[in-house]
């Protein structure tokens, strides 16, 4: 990494926050002077939790862990959030852009195989700024840029030849279902461009001989129960128009956080036959880079 070119496009992103636009949502709010939109975070980022962790996909944990870092606060803010203490009550410690770099820098010295940051989309510009004090004190793991799919394209061209891996949760692509969910009618046209934007830059998932991800695109989509999550259509969008080469984690461990138990058709876990149908689907589709047959 660059320190001086990170430096640069910290200091263009920092700029967008006095009317932020940072993603979909372009709140307009003054993030500098201590405005918040949707996401509920100010100027500084914050941390819930930090450190090794074995429970992401296989290719991301290898044998030392994923340094996954938490922030706290989400500008998509889904009603089931499996997070939901982190993204919506916002657990967690402001942390300015030194203090941060810190904690890239102990990740790495932990030995971790990333630096695995968990819903960066709206904290990207203190992330850059800390990656350039990072990298000029010998940071140099694999970026790793794990979000739920809700991004703006222009924010995504500014982070080409910085991440790494792009994990997005690809999590619905019905309009319907994401005004109902997330409160973002537009989550399906917007996601769609944003997985174009992060395959364009990275391309296909790729692996060192030890056979941990060194760079390319995974892609996570939680199978929901009685397709809330609308999974044949994701199959169908990944096969079809970013590639049945791509990488996908069916994940099956829905079940009814935050606020699901308000919708009677998500407030239950899925079953194992909604699970099996989706895999077998993928599968059928072409799709055999699933998460454990890679």
């Amino acid at each position: 990494m660059d320190p001086a070119a990170l430096d640069e496009t910290a200091r263009r992103l920092k700029h967008r926050l006095r009317s932020c636009d940072i993603c979909p949502r372009t709140c307009g709010v003054d993030r500098t002077k201590g405005g918040r939109g949707v996401c509920r975070t100010g100027l500084r980022a914050i941390v819930s939790s930090f450190g090794p962790h074995f429970g992401e996909e296989s290719p991301l944990v290898g044998s030392n862990g994923s340094g996954t870092v938490f922030f706290s606060g989400c500008s998509l803010r889904c009603v089931f959030c499996q997070n939901y203490e982190i993204s919506h009550l916002q657990d967690g410690e402001e942390t300015d852009a030194s203090r941060l770099a810190g904690i890239f820098l102990a990740v790495q010295r932990m030995g971790c195989h990333n630096l695995n940051l968990v819903t960066p989309t709206h904290v990207t510009p203190q992330i850059v700024e800390a990656l350039g004090i990072a990298a000029a004190k010998g940071f140099s793991l694999p970026v790793v840029y794990n979000c739920g799919g809700y991004e703006r394209v222009e924010t995504l061209r500014e982070l080409s030849g910085i991440v790494d891996i792009y994990m997005p949760d690809l999590k619905f692509l019905d309009p319907g279902r994401s005004a109902r969910y997330c409160c973002a009618p537009d989550y399906p046209d917007v996601a769609r461009e944003a997985l174009r934007e992060m395959s364009r830059q990275v391309g296909p998932l790729t692996f060192d001989p030890d056979g941990i991800a060194v760079r390319g695109l995974l892609v996570r989509h939680l199978v929901m129960p009685g397709d809330a999550s609308t999974t044949r259509a994701v199959i169908d969008f990944l096969a079809d128009e970013i590639g049945a080469g791509t990488y996908l984690n069916l994940m099956d461990q829905y079940r009814p956080c935050g606020r699901a138990a308000e919708y009677p058709e998500i407030a239950r876990r899925t079953s194992r036959q909604e699970w099996g149908d989706a895999r077998a689907y993928a599968l059928r589709k072409g799709m055999t880079r699933l998460d454990g047959d890679a």
